[in-house]
């Protein structure tokens, strides 16, 4: 009996070290894709403005990591009420729970990196014509307390979880909430120069590399095993591991048929295959799978795929038309193809309502929305939020950052 105990012991810690380190390496995943964010929204900016987005990139990880480790992580899991909606406030991230299936520690690396994801949408959206300083400003309020209030809300047992709203991985409490964000600083900033003719045509400005974005596009798609079967949590007995294997596949399968859809799409529209249309048709079946990536079977996950792949092509088109301007598309991507993820969870989830799924995707936008609205406001009318005309003219690595990102880039015009 004493050895069966011991052994009883033994077996308990290999499971929590194993689970522990499947976290830790998921975390890994999911931070090598602000590596993708970085690159593919260098390559779809133009060349003047590479070094100041990759700046922005570096930074709003920094940001997100600090300040989710100082309140946020605290704010969303930390002494809070189940079914509430206002969370209690308080500093770091507490002490490990007795009989817990993982270290504390892996747990907060793993959600500080969905955070940093989240600000990393905003990032491309208000890209090429927003100050730097303006955007690492709003960087601390989104990571510190906006993410963190809705997370609780959620993921943290508040109100919206004991509804029975359903978001696995975080098509809307990451994906969509970062697009909330994004829209509500888009609005307030305006189009870039020349974007949009007097006329109402949109005039196409072309990314600077599209080697670069089309390398972000294929890390993201490969941290997001680490977002969606991270999110299954352990993988330390045979049915959580089976879960986290056709997890990677649906995962996997919703990017590919995302893809070929919005390659059809555009073949069909205008006859050509577009390649930045084609990488946020992947990236847009990766999003609207993250909502449920278990349930669904391994061909509905392919239709999911499909129908977030081409729906993100006509969203591009549709935001441009009213002048909305989003440089990498990605408000599309995430809001559009995330919100489209939330209401598809009930097809295959019965644990799952329209309404409520619904009722949560308002809930979080609307607080996002208003609230980095409200910030993007103060810091309008305190240290503005848009650079000058010659700023953005000149390129905004000459006026924020001072380097070049290809000091030895020359442009050769044909003669003829």
């Amino acid at each position: 009996m004493e050895d069966l105990t011991k052994l009883g012991l033994t077996v308990t810690e290999l499971r929590f070290a194993l689970d522990t380190f499947y976290f830790l390496i998921s975390g890994a995943l999911v931070m090598w894709m602000a590596a993708g964010f970085a690159m593919l929204e260098a390559g779809l900016v133009r060349s003047k403005n590479t070094t100041e987005i990759l700046t922005k990139n570096v930074c709003l990880y920094s940001i997100a990591c600090v300040m989710y480790l100082i309140v946020g992580y605290n704010i969303m899991y930390v002494d809070n009420g189940e079914g509430g909606w206002l969370p209690s406030f308080g500093a770091l991230i507490g002490s490990q729970s007795e009989g817990a299936d993982h270290a504390l520690e892996s747990d907060f690396f793993f959600q500080v990196v969905f955070v940093a994801t989240a600000m990393s949408i905003v990032s491309g959206a208000v890209a090429e014509r927003m100050k730097l300083w303006a955007f690492l400003t709003f960087s601390v309020f989104m990571t510190a307390v906006i993410y963190p209030v809705e997370g609780y809300w959620t993921w943290g047992g508040g109100f919206l979880s004991e509804a029975g709203f359903v978001d696995f991985a975080g098509s809307g409490i990451v994906h969509m909430a970062g697009a909330a964000a994004a829209i509500s600083g888009v609005l307030l900033l305006g189009a870039r120069k020349g974007k949009y003719g007097a006329n109402g045509q949109v005039n196409p400005i072309p990314g600077s590399n599209l080697p670069m974005a089309t390398l972000g596009m294929f890390i993201l798609w490969m941290g997001w095993f680490g977002f969606n079967g991270g999110s299954q949590l352990l993988v330390s007995d045979a049915e959580n591991a089976s879960a986290v294997a056709k997890i990677f596949v649906n995962t996997n399968s919703a990017a590919a048929f995302g893809a070929i859809s919005a390659l059809i799409v555009c073949r069909l529209i205008w006859g050509k295959a577009d390649l930045t249309m084609i990488l946020n048709g992947a990236l847009a079946g990766l999003v609207a799978i993250t909502a449920d990536p278990l349930s669904p079977s391994l061909v509905m996950a392919g239709v999911i795929g499909v129908v977030a792949g081409g729906l993100v092509v006509f969203s591009i088109v549709a935001f441009d038309r009213v002048k909305i301007d989003d440089p990498v598309g990605a408000i599309s991507v995430h809001g559009v193809a995330g919100l489209l993820g939330l209401v598809l969870v009930p097809v295959s989830n019965n644990d799952a309502s329209f309404v409520t799924q619904l009722y949560g995707a308002a809930v979080i936008f609307a607080w996002v929305f208003l609230a980095s609205a409200a910030v993007w406001m103060a810091l309008k009318v305190t240290i503005g939020i848009r650079v000058s005309e010659e700023e953005e003219y000149n390129g905004m690595d000459a006026s924020d950052c001072g380097i070049d990102a290809y000091p030895e880039f020359v442009s050769v015009k044909s003669a003829n």
